[in-house]
């Protein structure tokens, strides 16, 4: 359904995890320094919030959950965040 970015022969030759990848191990230290920085932050943001409302018992129990009911939703967002980092770092590159 979601596969628009799966086609091995789309333009892009890869899917967004795969470009990060290859940004990630290619890019200037710096730039990947700091977007990787960026990235632990929000997730350490979001763990205090479910945390707070969850327990710190219940953090592992809502993300399977989540990730049981709403795989697609989640599949979509992690290539949103993989596209949007790649975007950051390129940006930053310039």
């Amino acid at each position: 359904m979601y596969n628009l970015f799966e086609d091995e022969d789309d333009i892009f030759q890869g899917s967004p995890k795969s470009k990060f990848m290859d940004i990630v191990f290619n890019a200037n230290r710096d730039l990947v320094q700091n977007e990787l920085d960026r990235l632990m932050r929000r997730l350490a943001a979001m763990e205090l919030l479910l945390q707070e409302t969850h327990g710190e018992d219940g953090i592992d129990r809502v993300i399977k959950s989540m990730d049981f009911e709403r795989a697609d939703e989640i599949e979509m967002m992690a290539k949103n965040l993989y596209l949007t980092s790649v975007g950051n770092v390129l940006t930053q590159n310039e």
